[in-house]
């Protein structure tokens, strides 16, 4: 795996092929934040997909502005393009074209609580003392393994984890049985366990 450090420390310097390297890398991430808000707001009309490739768009346009240096500035960074681009599809399916800061300042504090969920439930809940001290940010590789794993124990822990529903809530939403979504939730995080550790 790229070295996202270095990455970034050669896009800053210009390298623009190190910037899509470095970019891409964060699939993953903001494709499971995004997945979440439009979970909340505009299910079924957006797909996570189409708004982190006009994130990526963004990010690349103005990177020359980004003044961090570390893999948490950046990912902080991408979390705000990521917000004023769901803050766009919000207004494009209300039907207002105005810009609202309060709506974007909403969807970035929402975004940061989605982070940090993944980094203080999730995370904590399935990674070693030592995963948890890798360079890497530790969200962002469990982002990656989540991205990795069948759809349906994706959906599973989404739902469960990020969305905070039910077991019942759960089985409604996937059209399963309560007894057959807590099984799959089991599996789902011991495949996640298992991922995590291989990163390690």
């Amino acid at each position: 795996m790229l070295n996202p450090q270095l990455l970034l420390d050669q896009a800053k310097g210009g390298a623009d092929a190190a910037l899509g390297d470095l970019l891409s890398s964060y699939d993953h991430y903001l494709t499971l934040l995004a997945r979440v808000q439009i979970g909340r707001r505009l299910r079924g009309k957006v797909d996570p997909a189409d708004l982190v490739q006009e994130t990526f768009l963004e990010a690349h346009r103005q990177f020359t502005r980004f003044r961090g240096t570390t893999e948490a500035e950046l990912t902080a960074w991408l979390r705000r393009i990521l917000a004023g681009q769901l803050a766009q599809m919000v207004r494009r399916y209300v039907g207002t074209q105005a810009r609202d800061v309060n709506l974007e300042r909403e969807l970035g504090a929402q975004l940061d609580q989605s982070s940090a969920a993944i980094d203080a439930d999730l995370a904590a809940s399935i990674s070693t003392p030592s995963q948890r001290a890798s360079r890497r940010e530790q969200v962002v590789l469990l982002a990656d393994a989540l991205g990795n794993l069948p759809d349906d124990y994706r959906e599973v822990i989404i739902l469960r984890h990020l969305e905070g529903l039910t077991p019942t809530e759960v089985a409604t939403r996937m059209g399963r049985s309560v007894d057959s979504v807590q099984k799959l939730w089991v599996r789902a995080l011991a495949r996640l366990r298992t991922q995590m550790e291989g990163e390690s």
